[in-house]
């Protein structure tokens, strides 16, 4: 198998879980390192003075090197536009949920291979800004053949697929939807979905409804996940706790016990600050929940409605100007994070036996990210082993 040694690297974060008790940080940080990559794995992290021999040599030009982006949630199969939703917004009209409805006709009316074609440009768009692993939801379609074919487009390109065809409901009685959903439509979608997700918010479905379609799902073999809490207080973040979910996703309005709840639960609270750039609404509390011995992970809500942002450069951004993070916090957050969030081990570090998934910056540290918002800093995305 063909080695690859990439060395001269200024400034390397391996998110090795042992740094902090060695003195090494959070982000495990290696100085003028090097990187030997066997196939599609990381086989040897350390200082370039002491790197193995390889087939193939590559030079970082003294560039900081850190895992690939893990972005735990995104929306990307849609089609159609709601820039006048934004524009509006901009101009002062609240930001409601009942625009997803705008949406679900258009993906509708959509063809299989429209569809594709979008959610390709999209990932694309992602790669080049560092994303190696993203998490595609379904949620635009709410029938049972629009949720399952958003599902199967999903799925050409990533494992982490995620049915919310709770999302909101399109039309008539919720009672009736709910039926639908943890029935024919769940028959549909699961053989094309890992996760499970509800919108658990005002606007859409109240704490009992989430639990009735969570344990529908997880009887079907999906893993579940949760909106909640982005929009107002509610018993979103604490059912998500209660039924001791890998993650829960907004956690904009938080009371002391959903923070008590998020800490003793283990539940990772995936933060999205596009969403409030985009919708102008308050930000996380991410200090707040750090302070408060919670994980945190970042993620780009990818979507045409909220958030049209696939930009994880930009979140970090956010985090540290608006939520109180680190740089390193941040950072920690986009790939370790995210990568429980999704309970994946072989992504979000650069340690032996990981997968080779990578990204080279235009910038000596990680730090840059945040210090120059805006700034096309991904020189080199790498997947696998191999640069993309």
């Amino acid at each position: 198998m063909t080695t690859t040694l990439i060395t001269n690297i200024g400034e390397l974060v391996t998110n090795d879980p042992e740094a902090a008790e060695d003195g090494r940080g959070l982000l495990g940080v290696v100085e003028q390192a090097a990187l030997l990559l066997e196939g599609a794995h990381v086989a040897w992290v350390g200082r370039a003075a002491d790197a193995p021999a390889a087939d193939q040599l590559v030079d970082a030009g003294g560039r900081a090197v850190l895992p690939g982006f893990v972005d735990s949630h995104s929306h990307l199969v849609f089609a159609g536009d709601r820039a006048a939703e934004f524009a509006a917004r901009m101009a002062g009209t609240p930001y409601a949920a009942g625009g997803i409805r705008t949406t679900v006709a258009a993906t509708r009316a959509a063809t299989d291979e429209q569809l594709t074609s979008h959610v390709a440009r999209l990932v694309e768009e992602m790669r080049r800004q560092g994303t190696t692993t993203v998490e595609i939801k379904s949620g635009y379609g709410l029938s049972v053949h629009d949720e399952a074919r958003s599902l199967a487009v999903a799925r050409q390109f990533t494992d982490e697929t995620t049915f919310l065809g709770a999302h909101v409901v399109p039309e008539g009685d919720p009672g009736e939807y709910v039926d639908l959903v943890t029935g024919p439509m769940l028959d549909a979608a699961k053989e094309h979905a890992r996760w499970i997700d509800v919108f658990c918010e005002r606007g859409a479905f109240d704490a009992d409804q989430a639990r009735t379609i969570l344990r529908a799902g997880a009887a079907a073999g999906l893993r579940g996940r949760l909106h909640a809490n982005q929009l107002t207080y509610g018993e979103g973040v604490r059912l998500a706790a209660e039924l001791g979910l890998v993650a829960v996703d907004h956690c904009t309005y938080l009371s002391d016990e959903d923070v008590a709840a998020l800490r003793d639960s283990g539940t990772i609270a995936t933060l999205l600050p596009g969403v409030e750039f985009s919708t102008r609404q308050p930000y996380p509390d991410a200090r707040r929940l750090l302070d408060a011995g919670v994980r945190v992970a970042l993620a780009s809500d990818c979507n045409p409605g909220s958030c049209f942002t696939s930009s994880i450069p930009l979140c970090i951004a956010l985090a540290v100007r608006e939520m109180g993070m680190t740089p390193a916090e941040a950072v920690h957050a986009a790939t370790y994070r995210g990568a429980e969030a999704l309970d994946r081990d072989d992504v979000g570090a650069l340690l032996p036996g990981r997968r080779a998934d990578l990204v080279v910056l235009d910038a000596p540290t990680h730090v840059h990210l945040a210090y120059r918002p805006g700034v096309p800093l991904v020189r080199q995305t790498w997947a696998a082993g191999r640069p993309l």
